[in-house]
C-alpha cells in the first residue's frame, strides 16, 4: 500500500512537472525587453535576475522559488532552458510583472517625473559640423542629434516606469526659449511624496577640431536661487533663507549624483568611441532657474569629424540613450531605496 502511494505521488509530481514545462513557451529575454525589464543572466550558476524600477527578482533554472528583493520567496512555475534560451510560463511572467507594479505603486518617497530637454530646435540649430566624406556633403546639427537621443531615451523610460511621468520639453523640431523650458519643468504637478529630475541633452562644438568626448554638467553651488515656495514658511519668515539653502544643497548633491550615474552609464556604451571628459560645474548652466535636481549632458563634438559621423549614426545615438537611461535608472534606484535621502558622499 505504501509503495502504491509513493508511486502515485511520483506520477502526480511527474505529471504536474511535465505540464509546467509544457507551458514554458515564452522567451524571457524577449518579453523582459518589451516590458522595460532588465534581464541579467549567469550561465555558470544558471541564475537570472530581473530588475525594474529599483526592484530585483532572482530565479534559477528548474527551481520553483523566486526571491523578491532579497527579502521574500514566492513559488512560481520553474523556468527552463531550451537551446540556450530561458523559457518561462505566463504565470511566471504575471508574478514578476505584478510584483514590479505593486512595488512601484508603493507609498515611499520616489521620483514621480523625469523631464527630458533636447536642446535648441526649430530656428535654432545649435552647434553644427559640415564634412565631405567620399564626395558627399554631410551636415550634422545639434538640434537633430539631441532630439533623436531624447526620443529614444523617453521610450526606454516609459517602458521601464509606466507609472511615472516621462516628459519632454520638445518632441519635434520646434524652438523654445530657455525660460519656456524652465517654466515647463517648474509647472509639473507632483504628489506630496514625489520628486522630479531634469535632464538636458546637448552636443558640443570647438574651434579645435580635435576636441572630442562627452561630459555632464550641474549647476555650481555658487549660483544662488530660490527653490522653495515662500508660502511654506509663512508662520516664521526667518526660516525661509535657512530652508531654501538646505534645499539648494540637496539639489546640488542629487545633481552631482545623477551626473555620476550618467557618466558611469555612458562609459560602457560609448567609452571605446569617445572619451569621458568628466563631471563639471558652472553658474551659467542652461537650467539654472529650475527648482529641482538637474544635469546637462554634452554627448560629443559635432565639430570633430570622427565624432560627428558617429553622432550622425542612429545605432550610436541609441547607445548614448541607453547609457543615459542606465544612469538615470541607477539614480532612481538609489533615490527610492534610500527613501529620498541623498548624501554628497554617495
Amino acid at each position: 500500500m505504501k509503495l502504491l502511494k509513493n508511486l502515485l505521488i511520483f506520477a502526480l509530481t511527474l505529471f504536474f512537472t511535465l505540464n509546467l514545462y509544457a507551458e514554458n513557451n515564452i522567451s524571457l529575454i524577449d518579453k523582459a525587453s518589451a516590458s522595460g525589464i532588465v534581464f541579467y543572466w549567469d550561465s555558470l550558476s544558471q541564475t537570472g535576475i530581473l530588475e525594474k524600477a529599483g526592484h530585483q527578482l532572482t530565479f534559477r533554472i528548474e527551481d520553483p522559488l523566486m526571491m523578491l528583493d532579497s527579502s521574500a520567496l514566492v513559488i512560481v512555475d520553474p523556468p527552463s532552458m531550451e537551446n540556450g534560451v530561458v523559457k518561462v510560463s505566463s504565470d511566471f511572467l504575471s508574478t514578476a510583472e505584478q510584483y514590479f507594479k505593486e512595488s512601484e505603486d508603493g507609498n515611499g518617497f520616489k521620483i514621480g517625473a523625469i523631464l527630458i530637454d533636447p536642446g535648441h530646435g526649430g530656428k535654432d540649430p545649435g552647434a553644427a559640423g559640415n564634412f565631405k566624406v567620399n564626395g558627399k556633403n554631410i551636415k550634422v546639427q545639434e538640434k537633430d542629434v539631441v532630439l533623436t537621443i531624447g526620443k529614444s531615451l523617453s521610450e526606454k523610460l516609459k517602458a521601464a516606469y509606466p507609472s511615472k511621468q516621462i516628459l519632454m520639453t520638445r518632441s519635434t523640431d520646434v524652438f523654445l526659449k530657455l525660460a519656456e523650458r524652465t517654466d515647463i519643468a517648474n509647472s509639473v504637478k507632483l504628489a506630496p511624496n514625489e520628486a522630479i529630475i531634469y535632464v538636458s541633452i546637448h552636443a558640443n562644438a570647438s574651434l579645435d577640431k580635435k576636441s572630442s568626448g562627452y561630459e555632464v554638467w550641474y549647476l555650481s553651488p555658487g549660483y544662488r536661487r530660490t527653490v522653495l515656495d515662500k508660502s511654506q514658511t509663512e508662520e516664521d519668515k526667518s526660516l525661509f533663507p535657512i530652508l531654501n539653502s538646505m534645499m539648494e544643497e540637496e539639489y546640488t548633491a542629487e545633481s552631482i549624483l545623477i551626473a555620476k550615474f550618467i557618466m558611469d552609464g555612458l562609459a560602457p556604451q560609448i567609452g571605446k568611441d569617445s572619451k569621458a571628459r568628466g563631471i563639471k560645474a558652472e553658474e551659467w548652466f542652461v537650467v539654472k532657474n529650475s527648482k529641482m535636481p538637474s544635469v546637462l549632458i554634452e554627448v560629443g563634438f559635432v565639430t570633430n569629424q570622427k565624432e560627428a559621423l558617429n553622432l550622425n549614426d542612429s545605432a550610436y545615438l541609441n547607445r548614448i540613450s541607453t547609457g543615459i537611461y542606465n544612469g538615470i535608472s541607477a539614480f532612481v534606484t538609489h533615490f527610492e531605496r534610500s527613501r529620498g535621502f541623498t548624501s554628497k558622499n554617495d
